[in-house]
């Protein structure tokens, strides 16, 4: 299956930003994961003309980077359509409660993680956001059994009357 939808993770640090990339790398198959030193650079690639062939799906975003907040980043995203049902999960241990707060009101913040994370606590986190996306966009959840959450997608289908036992 080549990955329709995008899992984009935006941390300024290289190190924690490869952990990241490695903890989400059981998603590639379905998800293509693309790792973003800076907000700046997320928007480039969002407004490039080649980026609208594969739709955001996910955020994973570090607090505290050069020049913008991840707070202020995920709301942006929000305020400008720029990523139109992505889910978004703040990965972080210096974002304090009113920032948080902002976040979730304003940005739809949807999963704080802190740091130090584990690989099943991030890895937990991003299926359920992205299984309530492939829900969410109504998408066909078959495809995605093998990786997210197969009984939540099951009973989706179950309850739109696509899966029966007759």
């Amino acid at each position: 299956m080549k990955p329709e939808y995008l899992i984009l993770c935006v941390e300024d640090e290289a190190d924690v930003l490869d952990s990241v990339l490695r903890d989400l790398e059981p998603l590639s198959r379905h998800f293509l994961v693309e790792g973003f030193s800076s907000a700046d650079s997320v928007r480039d690639f969002l407004t490039a003309s080649t980026a609208g062939a594969i739709r955001p799906a996910l955020f994973v975003c570090d607090h505290l980077m050069p020049g913008t907040t991840g707070v202020d980043f995920l709301i942006e995203m929000e305020r400008f359509g720029l990523a139109p049902g992505a889910k978004r999960m703040l990965l972080t241990g210096q974002a304090g409660l009113l920032d948080t707060v902002r976040a979730v009101n304003e940005g739809h913040l949807e999963y704080y993680l802190a740091k130090p994370w584990t690989r099943e606590h991030l890895l937990g986190a991003a299926r359920t956001l992205l299984t309530r996306f492939v829900i969410e966009q109504e998408l066909d959840p078959l495809p995605y059994m093998d990786v997210l959450d197969a009984e939540a997608l099951s009973e989706h289908l179950r309850m739109e009357r696509r899966l029966t036992d007759r």
